[in-house]
């Protein structure tokens, strides 16, 4: 058997293609095919699929394919444009790749599944010893391909946050399904976190075939802009404050307490972590260390008494008292002399529909937050992302749970 019919058998080309010619090129570890097709072949126009026509003309081009071996392989072949009576001259659809595209089926394949696997696309372009643009560009393609069969239809709960993008305070903000068989898929992300980022959501979230009228809750933190945002554009959802987020301002506020009273008491100091870690992750070392400080009988001991106090009741079963403690530990706080303490109190009244809201809807941005850790992940090993549709594009990557559509082998 001819090398050229071993690489045609195994390119799986079919009539009337064929390759022409093979060359290795050691020094440059390339291998290059030339593919071709016999004189007088006919093709089918690629608008109707139905008219065999004669070629009209050709143009060269070339497609990075799969390595062979360690080698880098290259197609080269003459395209032909065909003059169809019903839609003129068009260029021919080849089995190998897609129209205007620089990489073949079986080579973007490749790429896709390297980059879903965990690879960014920059590392993916150093493996395969191509510029990242161009795998960007790839990415990009079968990503909004992709969103635009997204269906949002069934999607009534839907959670919200921001992460950042860069060091400061340059952020995007991500919308998630918080419920039913596609729990936390990434339903849009965009520039920003002010309320027109839930509008620009809102209008994507209708394109999609979603409904408006039919998102009943909403997750998000205590950010004015969420709140107005949602107000103004999902008028039928109940705003509930995560509390993973209010968990957070309690524990800022604890943090604040043991930082103004180290002062006076240095046997605090050092001790920052113990306050905040919940006592069942603590290692043998430091429990037994917490066992100590717990009585020193000190203000950071009271305030994290509290924090202690609004877990539990957080993990309250009982929809109807649900709200009843809450409001008494409100009460206990505002009463505790604890200023920053105090502070969270007034913060949680301010807001106390959305607070007490999680007793009903019991929905919660954790998922969310586990994905900004995912999200923060991706960004160290790509060392940033040049612009903020990159890091847009990688979110609904791994995140948007997408059927890509990646292309099979030509058999």
């Amino acid at each position: 058997m001819q090398i050229e019919e071993l690489f045609r058998i195994a390119l799986g080309l079919e009539s009337p293609w064929r390759v022409a010619r093979v060359q290795f090129t050691e020094e440059a570890q390339r291998l290059e095919l030339w593919l071709d097709f016999p004189a007088g072949s006919r093709f089918a126009c690629p608008e109707c699929g139905q008219r065999l026509c004669g070629a009209y003309d050709t143009t060269e081009r070339t497609w990075r394919h799969l390595n062979f071996f360690q080698h880098a392989t290259l197609l080269h072949a003459r395209l032909p444009r065909v003059e169809c009576p019903e839609h003129g001259v068009k260029i021919v659809a080849v089995p190998w790749a897609r129209s205007q595209v620089g990489f073949t089926l079986l080579m973007e394949a490749y790429i896709l599944l390297l980059v879903q696997s965990g690879m960014t696309p920059r590392q993916v372009a150093r493996l395969i010893g191509e510029h990242d643009t161009r795998i960007w560009r790839l990415v990009r393609h079968y990503v909004e391909e992709a969103r635009a069969r997204a269906d949002f239809s069934a999607v009534r709960s839907v959670g919200v946050d921001e992460t950042s993008r860069a060091r400061g305070h340059d952020y995007i903000t991500v919308f998630l399904d918080l419920e039913g068989a596609e729990r936390g898929r990434v339903l849009y992300a965009c520039e920003g976190k002010e309320a027109d980022t839930v509008r620009q959501f809102a209008e994507d979230f209708v394109a999609h075939g979603g409904v408006v009228e039919q998102v009943s809750e909403v997750c998000a933190d205590m950010s004015r802009a969420y709140i107005k945002g949602v107000a103004e554009n999902l008028p039928q959802a109940a705003l509930t404050f995560d509390r993973f987020h209010i968990m957070k301002l309690v524990n800022e506020a604890v943090d604040e307490v043991r930082r103004q009273e180290a002062a006076e008491r240095p046997e605090l100091k050092g001790t920052r972590y113990l306050w905040l870690k919940n006592p069942e992750n603590f290692t043998a070392h430091q429990e037994a260390q917490f066992e100590q400080v717990k009585r020193l009988r000190c203000r950071t001991q009271r305030a994290w008494f509290l924090k202690s106090v609004l877990q539990d009741i957080y993990r309250w079963e009982s929809r109807e008292n649900g709200a009843k403690l809450m409001k008494a530990w409100c009460a206990w706080a505002t009463h505790s002399r604890l200023a920053p303490m105090v502070e969270v109190s007034r913060t949680l009244r301010r807001h106390w529909a959305g607070v007490v809201r999680w007793f009903e809807s019991r929905i919660t941005n954790g998922i969310v937050e586990a994905f900004n850790g995912l999200i923060q992940a991706a960004k160290r090993r790509a060392r940033g992302f040049r612009t903020t549709a990159n890091l847009v594009t990688m979110i609904y990557l791994l995140f948007g749970k997408l059927d890509l559509n990646i292309p099979a082998p030509l058999r």
